[in-house]
């Protein structure tokens, strides 16, 4: 099975936007392998326009060349990632980040290249041509590389299914495909095609919808076809966010479960926006660090996979201490049907039942002034015998309560009879 538990990992875009290079990606996997593989990370993911050869920001520049074989299919620009030169593509990088003991993965665009469209370039191993799959009319809003595909014609088919066997070629185990997931009913047919050219490529590849809000309605055939999907646009270092993500994991949970999961998207902490060039060397995460527990334990007790955005090299000890506090991080891989208790205005209790009996509960305070938050036992089904707080890693007496400082959390491993 792909996915059986939430994958955990790193995405490029927070900090490097479409600027990433080979040299960064190598810094960060290795950082991975040394520091956080051991407590369960484990993909190295390139984001957009790893093609763009003059991609060297956060924006897409309209109309760009971009690196292309002769049957449409976009390539790693080799200024950026010099290892993919003769035509050898990822493959070279995947290797690499695979002898570190990690999976190796990359975003792409629903669709495919305009050029390759306009060209009239043939389909790998098919008699159809690109502009046949293409669909000029069905254009990103936001990126205008790349032609939607006729979902009813068979060159759509042929190429999504040769395009996936490439990236299988590549050893890649993790697609990131954007502009897709919010846009039902239209792209209903693409997901389908691509999710049936992910499954029979030869490879087990993680297939990953982008970008959100996915709607709601829709979660049966999301589950079907994808192994995560974003449940909401960007996320970033905003506590406007994070608070209206309690009603997004409200009603997504009940959706969590092995081979698919809702996605809360990146974890915007540590060194961000290092691509931007106002502040020139970009900027540390605007997150307090109440809020990063807060976020970190919301994501855990809903089960969204994990994908760190910030720049892993430039990890404070706090940063490093979040994300490998193995004891949270089990919430992913031990629990099932988690879901809230209660949530106010001022206040938010989530539980997690564990497969061993026990379960996790979490408290958050959800204003801008210190609180106490107290679990009243009459809301659980469970009798807790004792518990411990996981990020202090203190033991509680009982009934559980918490002195919270602004928009922070706690979170308990409870044992009960």
């Amino acid at each position: 099975m792909r996915a059986p538990v939430p994958p955990m990992g790193w995405n490029s875009w927070d900090c490097y936007g479409a600027s990433v290079t080979e040299a960064i990606v190598r810094q960060n996997a290795e950082y991975m392998a040394e520091r956080m593989k051991p407590f369960g990370w484990e993909y190295v993911v390139i984001d957009i326009e790893w093609y763009q050869p003059t991609a060297d920001t956060h924006e897409y520049i309209p109309f760009a060349e971009l690196e292309m074989d002769g049957y449409g299919r976009l390539q790693p620009a080799v200024n950026r990632f010099p290892s993919a030169a003769g035509g050898k593509g990822f493959r070279p990088l995947s290797d690499y980040i695979h002898s570190l003991g990690l999976k190796f993965g990359i975003h792409i665009m629903r669709g495919l290249p305009r050029m390759a469209a306009h060209r009239h370039l043939p389909i790998y191993g098919s008699s159809y041509r690109c502009d046949e799959a293409a669909n000029p009319n069905d254009i990103c809003q936001w990126n205008p590389d790349m032609y939607g595909l006729r979902a009813d014609h068979p060159a759509a088919t042929e190429y999504y299914n040769q395009l996936f066997r490439l990236y299988a070629e590549w050893g890649v185990d993790y697609v990131k495909c954007d502009d897709i997931a919010r846009e039902y009913p239209r792209c209903k047919g693409e997901i389908e095609l691509i999710s049936d050219a992910c499954r029979n490529c030869g490879r087990d590849i993680v297939l990953s919808l982008s970008p959100g809000p996915a709607p709601l309605d829709r979660a049966e055939h999301l589950k079907q076809y994808a192994n995560m999907w974003r449940i909401t646009d960007d996320f970033w270092d905003d506590w406007a966010l994070l608070l209206g993500m309690f009603e997004r994991a409200e009603k997504w949970c009940v959706h969590a479960g092995p081979g698919h999961w809702p996605d809360a998207d990146m974890l915007p902490v540590g060194a961000l926006r290092l691509c931007y060039e106002n502040p020139p060397r970009g900027a540390w995460t605007n997150f307090t660090q109440a809020e990063q527990r807060t976020m970190m334990t919301l994501w855990c007790m809903m089960r969204s996979p994990l994908m760190m955005g910030g720049d892993l090299t430039r990890n404070d000890a706090f940063t490093l201490a979040l994300l490998t506090n193995r004891d949270v991080l089990e919430i992913e891989t031990t629990t099932f049907s988690a879901h809230p208790v209660y949530r106010t205005d001022d206040e938010c209790v989530w539980i997690a039942p564990r497969k061993d009996g026990g379960c996790y509960l979490a408290a958050f305070n959800l204003t801008d002034r210190p609180r106490t938050v107290r679990i009243d036992p009459a809301c659980i089904d469970v009798k807790p015998v004792r518990a411990t707080e996981l990020w202090t890693k203190k033991n509680a007496s009982l009934p559980l309560t918490a002195e919270l400082d602004a928009h922070d959390a706690a979170v308990w491993r409870v044992v009960t009879e």
